[in-house]
């Protein structure tokens, strides 16, 4: 088994970083660069940045912060938010970023996500799949940060990213997210058992359990944190140890 991650995800929106709950991000809880500084000594293994407010506003990333956001994080960093077009993502490899990740432009026009990872590798490439549940058994993908419901099934859309050459798969439950009540676990084995590339799973973190079913008994090969990082005394070092005493490969540093 390949050695498993934690990525806290970062949400970027005007000045600062913030937080909520079924992305609805009104909590102010600091600055970017801060906090990127805080975890390079915190043992994690990736950051995602997403700057939430880059699409509504319909314009492309930040590149000059980006910049100044990479000079300092030594860790893997991933960005998204308002990639739209192949030289967006060309000026954010640029700026040092290391991965990119795109939703709403997948919708738009599926043919820029297989442009993009034959121009920069699968590798660089990360689908992020948001999705809501309407009633039991029936889950929709959304895009614009949650706001507009497709009629995308989350499953099916996973299996059409893969084929369009994505590298990895970021799922996030908007439902549960912020609520520190754990992953949507049975959403998670089903994306896992569907497709072969690397499934991120994120939304509803609380504690270091929620993050060892996820990747024990569901299958993903890493977990995304936000508010459980922010707001209690865990720690992606001790997320790690415990991980560990479960019996699953962890890094000890990114370089691993």
């Amino acid at each position: 088994m390949l050695k498993v991650r934690i990525i806290p995800t970062l949400l970027w929106k005007g000045t600062g970083l913030v937080k909520g709950i079924g992305f609805d991000s009104w909590r102010y809880i600091g600055s970017v660069l801060p906090a990127i500084k805080v975890y390079n000594l915190r043992d994690v293994d990736e950051l995602i940045l997403v700057d939430i407010t880059a699409n509504g506003e319909s314009r492309e990333p930040d590149y000059e912060s980006i910049k100044g956001f990479a000079s300092e994080c030594t860790v893997p960093f991933t960005v998204g938010g308002g990639i739209t077009k192949i030289n967006h993502i060309t000026k954010l490899l640029s700026s040092g970023a290391d991965k990119v990740v795109i939703n709403t432009a997948a919708y738009m026009k599926q043919d820029f996500i297989k442009e993009a990872a034959i121009r920069f590798g699968s590798q660089c490439i990360v689908a992020s799949i948001d999705y809501k549940v309407l009633q039991e058994g029936v889950y929709r993908c959304c895009s614009c940060s949650g706001t507009v419901v497709t009629q995308i099934d989350p499953v099916l859309w996973a299996q059409k990213l893969e084929k369009m050459g994505v590298g990895e798969i970021l799922v996030t439950s908007i439902d549960r997210d912020g609520t520190m009540q754990g992953y949507d676990l049975p959403l998670i084995k089903r994306i896992v058992d569907a497709v072969d590339v690397p499934v991120i799973a994120s939304g509803g973190a609380g504690n270091y359990e929620d993050m060892r079913r996820a990747i024990q008994d569901c299958g993903a090969s890493a977990v995304a944190a936000a508010s459980m990082f922010h707001f209690t005394q865990q720690s992606p070092a001790e997320a790690k140890s415990y991980l560990s005493d479960a019996g699953l490969p962890i890094r000890k540093n990114f370089k691993e």
